[in-house]
């Protein structure tokens, strides 16, 4: 079982904490001129997604010895319009780093998004997720 605490601070600014005391801002300031104080929740589950993922993709290509250097994950995600700006799609790019065997990649991608990744699980019940990879060298 997982568990945060979420404190507000004020306004429209919170602090998230995880069951090991790793801390994140949330939100915003009050008027609505000035930028982002913190992340935004719909951002914060677009990073879950991202992280879960590159986690399992990272373990996976390490155990297989593959030569891995860097990985970048663009993860986007699609809401509606208006209120609750439900998310009705989500799309990883993942930049790979390394002479890594293009089949034991998609393979491990694979393995992240259909069996191991739990926020993708998750979400995939009720939103299509979609994904690509580069090998960049």
């Amino acid at each position: 079982m997982s568990s945060i605490v979420l404190r507000w601070v004020e306004e429209k600014l919170m602090v998230a904490s995880d069951s090991h005391g790793h801390s994140v801002v949330i939100g915003r300031s009050p008027d609505p001129a000035f930028e982002w104080a913190g992340v935004k929740p719909s951002d914060l589950l677009l990073m879950a997604v991202a992280a879960c993922s590159a986690y399992d993709v990272v373990e996976i290509l390490a155990k297989q010895r593959e030569p891995l250097k860097d990985l970048k994950i663009i993860c986007e995600g699609n809401q509606l319009d208006t209120p609750p700006y439900t998310f009705t799609s989500v799309h990883l790019r993942y930049e790979v780093y390394g002479a890594v065997n293009e089949e034991k990649l998609r393979r491990a991608i694979q393995l992240s998004e259909d069996k191991y990744c739990s926020v993708i699980s998750t979400l995939r019940l009720g939103v299509p997720v979609s994904s690509e990879y580069e090998l960049c060298g």
